[in-house]
């Protein structure tokens, strides 16, 4: 994910055994050890999907991914300025959760921040979140030498756990996460997209237009 300036907001590699520091990196990281391990970054603990581009103008793409064993499908939808992930498919009995696991501005460090629609407060990189965000449910990571900050949005608002925790090398934060358990159990959409301000209502007024 990287920005105008090129710096990347993920920080993904597949190094076996770098955990927080590369391997677990990505979006939306949303299948984890449960009928298998499907849309995460590719590392040695990641199973297998196909892709198959739906569609291709200079506007959008669409790119539709299947689990190798066809129980998930998760489409991408990549804009100008965002990309929305649709699980578009859940396998019968199983939960997932979507998570941005990476590193505002580059790399984790004091100067990182985010913000919520829980409040209009700016918090350490360091603080954790632990509830259900409010209706429109997304949070925001900065870095103050940054002139931008990189959004998380849930289009769908429901009462279930989104979860926010710190690593030493990478956030981690899960919309339907609570500890380690999945609370998502239906075809939901998240975006992920960049906003050229550090200003809160600045991030909240792009996060509600994406969904007008």
């Amino acid at each position: 994910m990287i920005d105008q300036d090129g710096v990347d907001w993920l920080g993904f590699h597949n190094k076996e055994g770098s955990a927080h520091k590369g391997e677990y990196r990505g979006f939306p990281n949303a299948i984890h050890k449960q009928d298998g391990s499907y849309f995460h970054a590719m590392n040695a603990k990641t199973d297998p999907s196909s892709s198959v581009v739906d569609m291709e103008s200079d506007q959008q793409v669409r790119i539709t991914f299947t689990s190798d064993n066809g129980q998930w499908e998760g489409k991408w939808n990549f804009y100008p300025d965002r990309c929305d992930f649709t699980m578009s498919k859940i396998s019968p009995g199983y939960k997932y959760w979507v998570q941005y696991e990476g590193v505002p501005g580059g790399a984790m460090d004091s100067t990182d921040f985010w913000y919520a629609s829980a409040d209009h407060q700016s918090h350490p990189i360091t603080a954790p979140f632990v509830g259900d965000l409010p209706a429109p449910e997304w949070m925001a990571f900065g870095d103050q030498q940054s002139p931008r900050m990189l959004y998380m949005l849930h289009h769908e608002d429901d009462f279930f756990p989104d979860n926010y925790v710190s690593r030493p090398d990478m956030t981690v934060l899960g919309f339907g996460r609570e500890n380690k358990d999945k609370f998502l159990t239906t075809v939901q959409t998240f975006s992920i997209g960049f906003v050229e301000s550090k200003v809160y209502s600045e991030i909240d007024k792009a996060v509600r237009a994406v969904l007008e």
